[in-house]
């Protein structure tokens, strides 16, 4: 995909936030990038009179920084410095492994907080995104080892243990109850400066962005920036109604909109990944989008409302169901149903083989639907390797690419399978592959389904490197996997 490199602005645009490098890097980074300004008094300017002070001492013991270094050879350091930069305007960098540099040592940071006493945490999932050694510093300086026990990308979400006990876990609180207008705040480490506190507002709720994440957003004015990831967004009793995720942003740094993952949510995940180490989601089969007065006025409603449903997969839950495109959804199990991210957000946190219940319009006469939810279909690991003699463990999780999907990806020939979960602690990981990456062609052979795949594990050599071509974020590259 070319770029421009034009100067004109950089659109805004959603970033998850993994310091990289030293305090120092960060601090020039932000200056080049226009963080640090001279402060200009605005009549615009965010007002809270909620005094925190008494909660900031309360919490701060629960809030530890997490400290990342990951191996990475002197040629990619030296790139992911230079796209720190570059990616304020030009988006995030394809990483490719150059195996026949020098490894070097790459620093990064992030915040997490306990939920239990006896040492389980939560962060982000890009925060510790593959990690070779994750620390966590406790207000009092003191460090500890912690263990990644799982990680989820899709709601940026991960679970760390660290041994001990006794731990000052965090009261958790509900999300759902939240108003926009109430006051909240953020613990976390900007910029490498532990222990800061920021407060704010909540802006919205349920802010839902592209299919690579599956959690409705809390938006608050809550200033937040790289090293604030994977912290605690409070309420003003103490309890933690969200962990701080992401921000929107044209130059790099806080512009007034920040959004946090909702702890209801996130706890969700958490059980799943400390129980079963990964996340198992539910899967409807439908394309939804918004009403709007046109439509609204078309399908005879009395104002824009519901879910209008563009395409049912076949052989889906919602076909068994009886649902068909151009099926309005007005109420799903109970709950009214106003845009289609409502109905996205009520199917992110239901589990397969849950019973469903619709109520739709269809040709001006509303009717009820039932059946019952099912696993993704084509989401199966790639696990023949394993059964092999030499035991490789490559760590992925893959399925084939949709219709839809190829067509978005602008896969050539329909050539190409969807990672859609890297195991941290698998070859695949270390080896820069990334979950929504597309492997095209695998050891010299082309991929186009998962049985491919499959077959292409079985011919793979006891050691070496062998080639894995992919296309990430639309742009092509080769990564070298090496087996041993």
């Amino acid at each position: 995909m070319p770029i421009n490199m034009s100067t004109a602005p950089a659109k805004p645009r959603m970033r998850h936030w993994l310091h990289r490098s030293t305090l120092a890097l960060a601090m020039s980074t932000a200056m080049l990038a226009g963080v640090y300004t001279t402060a200009i008094p605005s009549a615009h300017a965010a007002v809270t009179t909620a005094d925190f002070s008494d909660l900031v001492q309360q919490v701060t013991p629960a809030v530890a920084r997490v400290n990342v270094t990951k191996t990475v050879s002197e040629a990619e350091l030296a790139k992911a410095q230079t796209a720190e930069l570059l990616r304020q305007f030009f988006g995030d960098r394809l990483r490719i492994p150059d195996q026949a540099a020098t490894p070097a040592i790459e620093h990064a940071y992030g915040t997490a907080f306990f939920v239990t006493t006896n040492g389980y945490m939560l962060t982000n999932h890009h925060v510790v995104e593959g990690a070779d050694k994750i620390t966590v510093t406790l207000n009092d300086r003191t460090e500890l080892d912690a263990t990644l026990v799982g990680s989820d990308e899709r709601s940026d979400v991960a679970v760390l243990k660290v041994s001990g006990k006794q731990f000052p876990a965090l009261p958790i609180g509900d999300s759902n109850g939240l108003k926009v207008g109430e006051p909240v705040l953020a613990i976390g480490s900007p910029f490498g400066f532990d222990y800061s506190a920021s407060a704010g507002i909540v802006s919205a709720k349920s802010r839902n962005f592209s299919r690579d994440t599956s959690v409705p957003f809390i938006q608050t004015d809550v200033a937040l920036n790289p090293g604030n990831s994977g912290g605690p967004l409070f309420n003003q009793r103490g309890e933690v109604i969200g962990i701080n995720s992401r921000i929107f942003s044209g130059t790099g740094g806080y512009m007034g909109l920040s959004f946090s993952i909702p702890i209801d949510a996130a706890m969700d995940i958490y059980e799943q990944l400390k129980t079963n180490g990964e996340v198992a989601r539910a899967y409807l089969g439908i394309y939804p989008q918004d009403i709007d007065r046109n439509l609204a006025e078309a399908y005879n409603l009395a104002r824009p409302q519901g879910a209008l449903l563009t395409r049912v997969s076949p052989d889906s839950p919602a076909q068994k169901a009886g649902l068909k495109s151009g099926d309005i959804i007005l109420q799903y199990n109970d709950v009214q149903i106003m845009r289609a991210s409502d109905l996205l957000n009520l199917l992110n946190r239901a589990k397969p083989n849950d019973a469903f219940h619709v109520q739709i319009q269809r040709d001006g006469k509303r009717m009820l639907a039932r059946g019952t939810l099912a696993y993704a279909p084509n989401d199966v690991r790639a696990q023949s390797g394993d059964q092999q003699d030499n035991d490789i463990q490559l760590g992925l999780r893959l399925r084939d690419l949709t219709a839809d999907e190829q067509a978005e990806l602008a896969v050539d020939n329909k050539t190409g399978i969807l990672v859609t979960t890297v195991d941290p602690t698998g070859l695949a990981a270390r080896s820069g592959i990334m979950a929504g990456d597309v492997i095209t062609n695998f050891h010299q052979k082309p991929i186009k389904k998962v049985t491919d795949f499959s077959s292409a594990i079985s011919t793979l050599p006891k050691k070496g490197v062998v080639t894995i071509e992919v296309i990430r974020q639309g742009i092509p590259g080769i990564i070298g996997l090496r087996i041993e």
